[in-house]
């Protein structure tokens, strides 16, 4: 990963907090309470990376008894305490974020209260206060690549000198056409992405690049 990186852009969701499961069991829920009997393993993949306005409609499209916008006001109700009760951090996140040099932010297509809970939650809200990007006061939401270049502008950095982290499809889609250089973050299969990425499984293997690539200080003792 060729050329300086003087800024992370990391995603929230599956990144550096564990919520993308919590959020999947909501739905499953949610969809069990209007007669729909689905798996987490179904939803994850409709869910992870996208707008949730959007995978609410394709769930009305799926499920003639879902009503979109009952549905969405339901889940926007529910789904901070149940975050609250149950979130944690990635293992490893909260070190890593801290032995960062170069200037960071949080760009998530959710909500800027969901962001700020899901962060508070998992200790790193301190570390991100006032770099917290939400595609909704942006008004564009990953793959579009706004998101990406709205939050370099808020750092204060060309986004051809910041490197995303997301574990989504469409968030890489987002930093690549951006400019940014890339990080596909979990066990997603990333091969269908286009273009230049690293691959980093967990938190041990990031923190290995972005070390090879002195923008970690030393751990402290």
């Amino acid at each position: 990963m060729a050329g300086r990186i003087d800024a992370l852009i990391f995603d929230c969701d599956g990144t550096l907090v564990d919520s993308e499961q919590l959020s999947a069991e909501l739905i499953v829920r949610l969809l069990g309470e209007r007669g729909v009997h689905t798996s987490v393993e179904a939803i994850l993949p409709i869910y992870r990376g996208e707008r949730f306005q959007d995978v609410v409609e394709h769930l009305g499209r799926l499920y003639p008894q879902v009503a979109p916008s009952d549905f969405l006001a339901n889940y926007r109700q529910r789904s901070l305490p149940w975050l609250r009760a149950r979130l944690r951090p990635m293992p490893g996140a909260v070190a890593l974020v801290r032995r960062l040099r170069v200037a960071k932010c949080v760009a998530s297509n959710g909500p800027r209260d969901k962001i700020e809970t899901s962060l508070d939650c998992a200790g790193l809200l301190d570390d991100f206060r006032g770099r917290v990007i939400s595609a909704y006061d942006v008004g564009a939401w990953k793959p579009d690549p706004e998101l990406i270049r709205h939050a370099a502008r808020q750092l204060g950095v060309a986004a051809e000198r910041c490197l995303v982290v997301d574990d989504s499809l469409p968030g890489l889609r987002a930093g690549l056409a951006a400019g940014a250089r890339v990080v596909g973050f979990g066990e997603l299969d990333f091969s269908g992405l286009g273009g230049e990425f690293a691959r980093a499984k967990d938190m041990r293997e990031l923190g290995r690049l972005l070390d090879g690539l002195g923008l970690l200080a030393p751990p402290s003792l």
